[in-house]
């Protein structure tokens, strides 16, 4: 079932059941359940939304969300602490659920969240081979590859082509270490990768980017570093660094276009050279369609 079973044993049955009655194109393709206080469930699947219409009374109400909530969290809601306070859990499968509700402060920074007023749940997709054919792109001589940048809006399919990169550059022999700030990449579970991330990888999770990526470099000697969502402007040390250390780097960021990428905290490093590739995703025709890929001048590639 591609990971959604581990999504359907943390809800109630019969919206469950619901789920499973669906028509099998529609269910294999689902990405998104979102579940409000007030409201029905509602999802998307190849971008299109639907709404359940056949669970208790078609509204999901307070007790019903409360119990979901505890179901996603393993009735443990102090395990779940430190990730509550980023607003997201990572459960069993890679899957990664959104929590609103009212914040809890202590000393001016985030502490938990209560009264849950909405919960999205992101289905977490692996798609072996994905990746293949823009490998070549990718590749230097000598055992290396160009730092990259794979640049797209959300919900286009940059994180599982990423996840696919790293299995296959792994597998041809490099040492990947992967910066997992949000347990998305590799879907970390209890010390185990939800995905194949290929056999010469080596994960650190739940890591700040700024931090992380350092601490590869020095602990784990990798040949590339890949991370998801790279963006900020404290992102840049470690970024040189990297360089520095003769590390390639294989990372994403969010953006329609150049200029994007540009206006972004890493433009200049990308206006410099330190990005090498950049791999252009849309949702046209389909979802993870590869639009462009091109050099730090903006020239196409292929």
């Amino acid at each position: 079932m591609n990971g959604l079973d581990k999504i359907l044993a943390k809800l109630p049955l019969d919206i469950g059941d619901q789920i499973m009655s669906l028509p099998v194109s529609i269910r294999n393709n689902m990405e998104e359940i979102r579940i409000r206080n007030g409201y029905p469930v509602r999802f998307f699947s190849s971008g299109n939304e639907y709404e359940l219409k056949s669970i208790s009374s078609n509204i999901i109400d307070q007790y019903m969300i409360n119990n979901i909530f505890n179901s996603l969290l393993n009735y443990s809601i102090y395990a779940y602490q430190e990730e509550l306070a980023n607003g997201y859990i990572t459960i069993e499968g890679g899957h990664r659920v959104g929590i609103c509700g009212r914040t809890v402060m202590d000393n001016g920074k985030v502490k938990t969240i209560k009264q849950i007023s909405s919960i999205n749940i992101r289905r977490s997709r692996e798609i072996i081979g994905v990746s293949n054919s823009c490998m070549r792109y990718l590749m230097k001589e000598k055992h290396q590859i160009y730092n990259t940048i794979i640049v797209s809006p959300p919900k286009c399919g940059k994180t599982t082509l990423l996840r696919d990169m790293i299995r296959n550059l792994s597998n041809m022999g490099f040492q990947v270490g992967v910066c997992d700030e949000r347990s998305e990449l590799s879907g970390m579970y209890n010390g185990r990768t939800s995905f194949d991330l290929g056999t010469r990888t080596d994960i650190m999770d739940g890591c700040p980017k700024e931090k992380g990526m350092i601490m590869l470099i020095r602990s784990m000697s990798p040949d590339i570093i890949a991370t998801d969502e790279i963006g900020k402007k404290e992102d840049g040390h470690a970024i040189e660094a990297a360089v520095c250390a003769g590390v390639s780097l294989l990372t994403t960021i969010h953006g329609s276009n150049y200029r994007d990428v540009i206006n972004s905290g890493i433009g200049e490093l990308v206006q410099n050279g330190v990005f090498e590739r950049l791999i252009f995703l849309s949702n046209v025709p389909s979802i993870g369609s590869i639009s462009a890929i091109r050099d730090w001048r903006n020239n196409n590639v292929v």
